[in-house]
């Protein structure tokens, strides 16, 4: 258990987009969330299909014009996942892209407000500011194929480095994992599992040790 001076647990929000709950998406997400509880800390779930989010961005929705203004399943969102340490994102490359899923729940909540000036001037928003971000995804093609038409090292320029930038974010992670199939070996898909768990507890270690300095940087007041 991970013992934190100021009382407050790091918190962990994922971001899963796969429509199938017996996915192995799903399976990551779920091993990254249980491993977090394991450390003491918190992990806050949002399966996107499983809640039936609506990915489509809405007109009023569009910032920095005039009427803007988020729509309810929003504002609902934006309150379940405030107060973050670091965001995690789960989801499979469907055609060298994330699911349109995703790709919806970061224009329509992630982005929330935030205009093309505040992307160019790299303002921090107070939702993602400073925050960690981590990606999990998965492809049916293999490591070498990735590797030939650049898709692993392209995913990570249009989608996680632009994200952290565009939202003040620290430098992103990628982990993914290729030859992900059905049919794939119980003992390639468990170590595949294993090796989210081992992230999830290096990610642990790190933000509990980052939250313990921050606690013993605060000057102490006599009374």
């Amino acid at each position: 258990m991970t013992d934190l001076s100021d009382g407050a647990l790091p918190r962990h929000i994922v971001v899963l987009a796969h429509p199938d709950a017996g996915s192995f998406n799903a399976a990551v997400a779920e091993t990254y969330c249980e491993t977090v509880r394991e450390c003491g800390q918190e992990a806050i779930l949002r399966d996107l299909y499983a809640i039936g989010f609506d990915p489509v961005l809405k007109q009023a929705e569009r910032p920095g014009r005039a009427g803007f203004h988020p729509s309810a399943d929003v504002l609902a969102e934006l309150d379940a996942i405030r107060g973050g340490d670091i965001f995690v994102l789960v989801y499979p490359v469907w055609f060298g892209t994330p699911p349109a899923m995703m790709k919806g729940y970061v224009e329509r909540v992630l982005g929330s407000g935030v205009s093309a000036h505040d992307i160019q001037q790299r303002a921090a928003t107070s939702l993602l500011g400073g925050r960690r971000l981590i990606s999990f995804t998965s492809s049916a093609s293999g490591e070498p194929w990735l590797a030939e038409v650049g898709q692993e090292l392209s995913l990570q320029t249009v989608f996680d480095r632009y994200l952290a930038h565009a939202f003040g974010m620290r430098p992103p992670e990628h982990v993914h994992f290729g030859s992900i199939v059905e049919g794939s070996s119980r003992r390639f898909i468990t170590e595949c599992l294993y090796d989210v768990h081992l992230r999830t507890r290096s990610i642990c270690a790190t933000l509990a040790a980052e939250r313990h300095s921050a606690a013993c940087a605060v000057p102490l007041t006599r009374a």
